[in-house]
């Protein structure tokens, strides 16, 4: 058995460290433990913005040294070849921080299969293998659409992926398990967290997914085949998390005619309320939970209705001004409107927001690294 993990997180070395521990306990102090690093980033990062790699943002082109200053982690989304790497090496265990979800099928499949890392359709192929099993049970039952009739979804049983040499994979569950395994749980989860189905860019390959062909085998078994690639891109992803102010959100239970209209006036005292304090918010936010407010625009706002669940949230830059708005929600129980009950869980907590950077950066700037525990 090999087990191949982004399991890491922020700190894969520790990690690897503690599976050391875990194995010479076992008496396999033969099994070999490797992580995998070079993904983090934070260390070299100013280096890296003197040397012109303006990480800029992908969505509004910002260069990241407008908040550098909040910067907390910067990660790499490293490929699979120093897995593939790592395995070669006689690892057991390789335990990496930040790679593409797909990467840990990738690099066993080449390494176990042999294959060179510019057969461009077969690393699309594992690489749509790993993207069906990278979320766990989506693939098995879990947010499927017709989800009533996974059998015993409480017991869903996890993905198996069977690659052959060619390419061709088999994407099943454990025998006995709960869920289902068919055209539609395999191709939901195909078009998960997907821009442009037609190239889904990865540090190893750009894959086709509207190259796949899926066939079902028979009950919980499904073929995928035809599946081609193209060659990778020469830059990495970066995810990059920074110190964004802070935040705060609590609800309350609305009952009564109008139930909707009142909850929203209900969060507008709640806001006035604050403002009367001294603060007025930089970002805030009232929802009518039970009114269509989780998917607003989708389908039309039931009538009628005489119970929601009140939601308020905020964010601001100013610790003491998201404290306010806190202490402001058990109140209205009382100086509200009839009919704010219970369900409420007492002051909301104060909690720091980090944001979102995500950026591009040269391959060349980015060396993944084997390091063996011994």
């Amino acid at each position: 058995l090999r087990i191949v993990t982004n399991a890491g997180g922020i700190n894969a070395v520790e990690c690897a460290r503690r599976a050391r521990q875990v194995l010479d306990r076992g008496g396999m102090r033969h099994r070999r433990v490797a992580w995998v690093g070079g993904d983090d980033l934070l260390p070299r990062l100013d280096d890296l913005l003197a040397a012109g790699h303006e990480l800029r943002h992908l969505d509004n082109a910002r260069p990241l040294r407008d908040i550098r200053s909040n910067v907390v982690s910067a990660n790499a989304y490293l490929g699979a070849q120093a897995i593939a790497d790592a395995l070669s090496q006689g690892a057991s265990v390789v335990i990496t921080g930040r790679v593409a979800d797909a990467s840990l099928t990738v690099g066993p499949a080449v390494h176990e299969l042999g294959w060179s890392w510019d057969a461009w359709d077969l690393l699309a192929a594992a690489t749509v293998a790993g993207h069906l099993i990278e979320c766990g049970a989506q693939a098995t039952g879990g947010l499927w659409c017709n989800w009533t009739e996974a059998a015993d979804l409480a017991h869903v049983g996890y993905p198996i992926v069977e690659i052959q040499r060619d390419g061709v994979f088999r994407i099943t569950k454990p025998e006995g398990s709960g869920g289902a395994v068919n055209f539609e749980t395999v191709s939901e989860q195909l078009l998960y967290e997907v821009g442009d189905p037609s190239t889904y860019v990865t540090p190893d390959v750009i894959a086709d997914f509207t190259s796949v062909r899926f066939v079902e085998l028979g009950t919980d078994a499904v073929e995928a085949s035809g599946i081609r690639g193209r060659p990778a891109t020469d830059q990495y992803k970066v995810s990059i998390a920074y110190r964004d102010g802070f935040t705060a959100a609590g609800t309350l239970a609305v009952f009564g005619t109008d139930a909707a209209a009142k909850a929203k006036a209900c969060g507008e005292m709640i806001l006035e309320r604050v403002r009367r304090g001294g603060y007025d918010l930089e970002h805030t936010l009232v929802e009518c939970l039970g009114s269509g407010a989780v998917v607003p625009g989708v389908l039309p706002p039931p009538q009628g209705l005489t119970e929601v669940m009140l939601r308020v949230a905020v964010h601001d830059s100013r610790r003491e001004a998201v404290a306010r708005f806190a202490r402001e929600l058990a109140p209205l129980v009382t100086s509200g409107p009839p009919g704010i009950t219970g369900y409420a869980t007492g002051r909301p907590q104060v909690r720091d927001v980090f944001a979102y950077w995500p950026s591009l950066i040269d391959k060349s700037a980015v060396s993944a690294a084997v390091h063996m525990i011994e």
